[in-house]
């Protein structure tokens, strides 16, 4: 199974710093939660993860090979669920889950099952004809989650994705993001959400980019 590893990883933006030193492993089959105030790293950290933000020291590896930039982790299989959800507007609910699976070379079939299975999982499936701009917040937060599922990530990264849910839709998205997990994902949620981090399996909490166990992954 997939591991990611941290390895005494900082930023730095002038005399601010974003993140301090720290290391960690998340192996796959495990979901770990980070946690803290806004502004106090999560999206950043998480951001390194996938190789979109680079590192004024130490570095992020997957399956031991470097992750030096967004193209690096996206070939290792890392996928991230941004805030705001990065969905396109103009496409449907099942459109934008198929359309990056295509794009990938898998063959139209697949493409098909998976978009259709991930929604299902997000309780989505009869919205798969409506276009984005047509869902609510909650409702295309979950369909980004979908679009991760469907990917078969081996990381998937997802910040705040219970942030605009209530509490059964909360269920369902912590439910899909579990079930990557026992596939063999490496799953990692930033959140201020307590009854989301406490479905994880261990908790990271940031405090002005200082990191400390809340609970580990042992």
């Amino acid at each position: 199974m997939t591991d990611l590893v941290l390895e005494d990883v900082e930023v730095r933006y002038g005399s601010l710093t974003a993140v301090a030193p720290v290391s960690l492993t998340v192996p796959g089959g495990r979901m770990l939660a980070v946690t803290g105030p806004s502004g106090a790293g999560k999206s950043t950290l998480l951001w390194l993860m996938a190789g979109a933000l680079a590192t004024d020291r130490g570095s992020v590896r997957v399956d031991d090979r470097p992750v030096g930039s967004r193209t690096e982790a996206a070939a290792r299989g890392v996928v991230l669920v941004p805030q705001g959800n990065g969905l396109a507007a103009v496409l449907t609910a099942y459109e934008n889950i198929v359309v990056p699976l295509l794009d990938a070379g898998l063959p139209s079939s697949e493409a098909d099952r998976r978009a259709h299975e991930a929604l299902a999982v997000v309780g989505l499936d009869e919205w798969a004809e409506h276009l984005v701009e047509e869902l609510s917040g909650g409702q295309q937060q979950r369909v980004a989650v979908a679009r991760a599922v469907a990917a078969e990530a081996a990381v998937l990264l997802a910040d705040e994705p219970t942030s605009d849910l209530d509490g059964h839709n909360r269920e369902v998205v912590m439910a899909a993001l579990r079930e990557a997990a026992d596939r063999g994902a490496v799953v990692v949620l930033a959140t201020h959400d307590p009854e989301a981090a406490a479905a994880a399996d261990a908790e990271l909490a940031l405090d002005e980019g200082v990191a400390t166990w809340v609970r580990s992954l042992g």
